[in-house]
């Protein structure tokens, strides 16, 4: 009788294990994330089986599984791997309603799979991806990420037209290198990952012969911890420094790695003198990453170094209408004016906010109006909120414009004080509920004609100095930010 209650058990357990993984899983992607993601995107999805080293989740909706595949699974993957060894590959499939989480019917999947490169790469988390004629379709490659879906504005201009270059270039017979590396660096969610997804799927297109690798710093580092962990460095050697195309995302993360650092230049050398493209993104320009052997800093400044600044409000609506249009919706222009105007950090953000709209339409059957998309996003857009004073604008444009703060209120004339005081005064009308006169009087007891000026030729200026317009747009941001 005792055998045969732990036999069932064991039973029970050895059923229940997927449930605890994924509740351990969840958790732990919960505490990396917030609750804010974790309820727009996790909270309704599901594990249905662990089976064959493959590991299947479901998602209620097409929109969660193509948001869940693409922005999470790789770090599922990843812990659940913590987990349990046995996992190779996650599964993202959306799953019918009317099915129980153990019997479901899949209507369509996505998965991110172990990258299966010779030797050393077998194995790996990772997203590598090489690229030739007798290789399926690249695995870890976002396929929204293209060229055609990237919102072109001046904020990210020199970026994509450098891209594009450096694809032409990649895709002809002559494999010319127009400038190496192209080093793209910006701010978190600007479109640098988007970029140098879109080289890869335009060299996929126009030159699948060509091999290309795309990976993160990251996982550089750990397959080239792994190969000498098991003595095949010269496997390494020989896959990164045979490939047409290196594209490494994030290479501020090999900041400190003096081992991966010594292996990277040599790679980079190699490529180099066998005229094979590089491309690499960070979050700050080569000469402002710490942590890099100044030889390093050196070879990443060779070639381009193109930023992407942070978008304009234009930009944003662009970049919304853009989403809208590939997800065959329609929005009132309204509400794609609110969310361009009120999420201003990041375009990932940005897209969030617009599909968790769309999700409400989907499944709710909720129409699409200004009200119910306050109402949708009152969190997100609460913690947008921020009360700015005049205080701190006078502060912080005083530190920009390199005077003293005192100048702010004082009565000298000259236009190196004068000039840094008016966009104060603008930015104060601006950003603050503040009326003319109470703003006058922050300003050294000044009359509100005196801030009516300010503020006119400020936005006269902005029209006809573009230095100004670009300072006057920085100091916004960093306020509101």
């Amino acid at each position: 009788m005792l055998a045969e209650a732990a036999q069932e058990n064991r039973s029970e357990t050895a059923a229940n294990a997927p449930e605890v993984e994924w509740s351990r899983v969840i958790g732990q992607l919960k505490e990396e994330i917030g609750d804010i993601a974790y309820r727009s995107w996790l909270a309704p999805i599901n594990v249905q089986r662990v089976d064959g080293g493959e590991a299947v989740i479901a998602a209620p909706a097409r929109l969660y599984r193509d948001w869940v595949a693409s922005h999470y699974a790789d770090r599922i993957l990843a812990l659940w791997r913590a987990e349990n060894r046995q996992v190779k590959r996650i599964s993202v499939v959306v799953a019918s309603p009317s099915h129980a989480s153990r019997s479901f019917a899949a209507i369509s999947e996505s998965s991110i799979e172990l990258s299966q490169a010779p030797v050393v790469l077998s194995g790996e988390l990772g997203t590598t991806v090489e690229i030739g004629e007798d290789r399926p379709q690249p695995c870890g490659l976002d396929p929204r990420f293209t060229f055609e879906n990237f919102v072109v504005g001046k904020p990210n201009e020199l970026a994509h037209a450098a891209a594009r270059r450096v694809a032409e270039a990649c895709s002809a017979a002559s494999r010319s290198v127009p400038f190496n590396p192209l080093f793209l660096y910006g701010g978190v969610g600007l479109g640098k990952t988007h970029l140098m997804h879109a080289i890869a799927w335009d060299v996929h297109k126009h030159a699948c012969f060509r091999k290309v690798i795309y990976l993160s710093a990251e996982k550089f580092m750990h397959q080239f911890i792994r190969a000498l962990r098991f003595k095949s460095t010269m496997d390494f050697k020989d896959e990164f420094r045979s490939v047409d195309l290196l594209m490494i995302d994030d290479v501020q993360f090999i900041s400190g790695k003096e081992s991966t650092q010594e292996e990277f230049f040599h790679t980079f050398n190699a490529l180099v003198d066998q005229n094979r493209q590089i491309v690499i993104s960070a979050d700050k320009p080569p000469s402002d990453l710490e942590g890099l052997e100044d030889r390093m800093r050196s070879r990443l400044g060779w070639g381009l170094v193109a930023d992407l600044h942070p978008t304009t409000y234009e930009l944003r609506l662009g970049i919304l209408q853009s989403k809208a249009e590939q997800a065959n919706v329609d929005i009132p222009r309204k509400v794609l004016e609110l969310l361009a105007h009120r999420i201003t950090s990041n375009v990932r953000e940005l897209e969030g906010a617009l599909n968790r709209i769309i999700a409400n339409m989907q499944l709710v059957g909720r129409e699409i109006t200004l009200e119910s998309a306050q109402e949708e996003l009152h969190d997100l857009l609460r913690l947008r909120e921020r009360r700015v004073t005049i205080d701190e604008i006078q502060r912080r444009v005083a530190e920009h414009f390199n005077v003293r703060f005192a100048e702010m209120t004082s009565a000298r004339r000259a236009r190196a004080f004068a000039r840094p005081r008016q966009v104060a005064m603008y930015l104060s009308k601006q950003l603050t509920s503040r009326s003319l006169p109470e703003i006058g009087r922050k300003f050294g007891g000044r009359d509100h004609t005196t801030v009516m000026h300010a503020v006119r030729r400020i936005e006269e200026l902005k029209d006809t100095d573009p230095v100004l317009a670009e300072d006057v747009e920085l100091l916004r941001r960093m306020l509101q930010g």
